[in-house]
């Protein structure tokens, strides 16, 4: 089946209100140009509003890079998913390795936060990823299997495959300038795809979407995007110019 293509930018620790305003004032006629293709900003908690706000009715879908699964309580300095909603978040990026590597996120909680997105009706775009030497050691499937794996089994219940994103991203390609091959990238979304197929079946799989992550760039997108299995791209440094994120979003109307 056709899946529909997401273009995901992830700002990171970037960007102040205004800067954040111009950007999404010159993103929204581009994302309106990208005719059947998802344009997705996961921004900080300090200009969330604002983007959203600018956001509402247009194709820009204003996300959250972060969330607790606890709905209210003594959780200092973090959010929850009522409060996203609240200032108009669409979206939530889950289990990024900078929040699994830095600040040491297990895949237990990673799992539910993935299910409380789901339940608050939040789309989650849910980051799996091995690192340098997990690759080289052969071992780098047995991690993105554990990860994906731990999130299936919180699911309880049918789930729809168009409300859950998944975006692989080889952490050794994060910020390095070392992209994986589209031949890498596609072995280990297919890989991906496959296990979703015997974990919840053919309807699932193949129409759950599945990015990829990792020093994307208008140079390479053609090819990632080129690969039958990839279904997008979650885009880190490229995205913080609006212009290069532009043609990346571009790029994914030709899928």
């Amino acid at each position: 089946m056709a899946r529909r293509p997401i273009m995901a930018a992830n700002w990171k620790m970037n960007k102040t209100l205004r800067e954040a305003e111009d950007y999404t004032a010159a993103l929204i006629p581009r994302a309106e140009q990208a005719e059947g293709v998802d344009v997705a900003v996961f921004v900080p908690f300090t200009v969330l509003n604002e983007v959203a706000r600018m956001s509402a009715g247009t194709p820009v879908i204003a996300g959250a890079q972060n969330f607790y699964y606890e709905d209210s309580g003594a959780y200092t300095g973090e959010v929850s998913a009522p409060m996203l909603q609240d200032v108009g978040a669409r979206a939530v990026l889950i289990g990024h390795s900078e929040r699994r590597e830095i600040f040491s996120e297990s895949d237990d909680l990673v799992a539910k936060k993935t299910k409380r997105a789901l339940d608050a009706g939040l789309l989650p775009v849910v980051c799996c990823g091995e690192t340098k030497e997990e690759r080289d050691s052969g071992g780098f499937w047995e991690k993105i299997k554990t990860q994906i794996s731990s999130v299936m089994d919180a699911l309880e219940g049918d789930v729809d495959g168009e409300k859950i994103v998944f975006a692989y991203e080889p952490i050794w390609a994060i910020g390095t300038g070392d992209t994986a091959s589209p031949e890498d990238a596609q072995d280990a979304i297919g890989k991906i795809r496959d296990l979703l197929r015997e974990l919840r079946g053919d309807a699932f799989a193949d129409s759950v979407r599945i990015l990829y992550g990792g020093s994307v760039k208008p140079e390479n997108i053609e090819e990632i995007m080129a690969q039958p299995d990839v279904d997008g791209g979650l885009v880190g440094g490229a995205s913080l110019d609006v212009e290069s994120f532009g043609k990346l979003v571009e790029a994914a109307t030709r899928k």
